[in-house]
Order: C-alpha cells, then structure tokens, then sequence
C-alpha cells in the first residue's frame, strides 16, 4: 500500500512538471509571435492597399519605363526606386542610393514572376506582373549588395542578378 502511494506521488508529480512546462512554452511562443508582429512588420503595405499596373504598358510609360529617372528623392532622407525586374535583369542597374536614407522600393515586372532578394539584408520580395510590390529600408553600411532573383523565371534565371550601390 505504502509503494502504491509513494508510487502516484512520484507520476502526479511527473504530471505536473509537464503541465508546467507546456505552459511556460505556450507563453513563451506567444511572446515570441508578438515580439515578431511588432518588430517585423514596419514597411510593409498591408494587403487592400496594393498598387497596380499594366503590365503591357509598364516598359514605355509610368515611372519604370526610364532608368535614368528611377530613383526619385522624396524627403530629406527617402528615396523611391522603381525597379522593373524583367527576363532576365533588373532595371536600373546598378541603383545608387545614399547610406542612411529610407529606400522605397516599388517593384513589378513586365513578364513573369521573380524574385528580388538582396543580399546582406532582410529584403526578399516576391515580383508579380501587373502588380508593384512595396517594400521600405535603410542601408546601414555602405558598399555593394547584389540582387537575385530566387524565384525560377525561364532558362536564363541564373544569369538574373543586378546591384545596389550604397554610397556615403
């Protein structure tokens, strides 16, 4: 009788120590999951406020069909680039911004769907035709960062590489 009780002391106990766990991880990914919404989701557009174009259209008119005018200073310290990312390469190229500056990037493509990661950062941007993707940063260190696009886009894809020029 005695080892009978002894016994269930010991699984009770075993019992609780894993309740107990299972709830303080269930706090802990809950406070992981609001630590992420709150830090992660500064420049992104929510969905509802997309921008769209023609994607017949977006190499002779709007703001990417001239590379030489693509990166636009809208603040004292904002730029906005338009990037078309086409098959296979990514218009302008390179693009020259200043260190510290917050980058608009808008981005959309003529043809297919791609891809822009930049390398060195958090930037990884699905491209769809017909519509402009938005995405907001700021380059802390200058230097050169390439692009690539990681999402297959023809036979070509592995030559799709383009540069951000971060300049002091």
């Amino acid at each position: 009788m005695m080892d009978e009780h002894r016994a269930h002391r010991a699984i009770l106990a075993y019992e609780k120590a894993w309740l107990a766990f299972s709830l303080v991880m269930l706090f802990a990914f809950l406070a992981l999951i609001g630590y992420t919404l709150v830090t992660h989701t500064s420049g992104v557009i929510p969905a509802g406020k997309l921008e769209r174009v023609d994607p017949t259209k977006v190499r002779t008119e709007g703001p990417w069909a001239d590379p030489a005018q693509a990166v636009v200073q809208t603040g004292p310290h904002q730029y906005t680039v338009h990037v078309l990312a086409f098959a296979f390469g990514y218009q302008p190229n390179p693009i020259e911004v200043p260190k510290g500056a917050e980058i608009v990037f808008k981005i959309t493509s003529p043809d297919v769907i791609h891809g822009f990661y930049v390398e060195g950062t958090n930037l990884n941007v699905e491209v769809l035709p017909g519509e402009v993707s938005t995405v907001r940063y700021t380059f802390k260190k200058a230097g050169e960062y390439r692009i690539i696009c990681n999402q297959y886009c023809g036979v070509g894809h592995q030559n799709m590489f383009g540069k951000i020029v971060v300049k002091e």
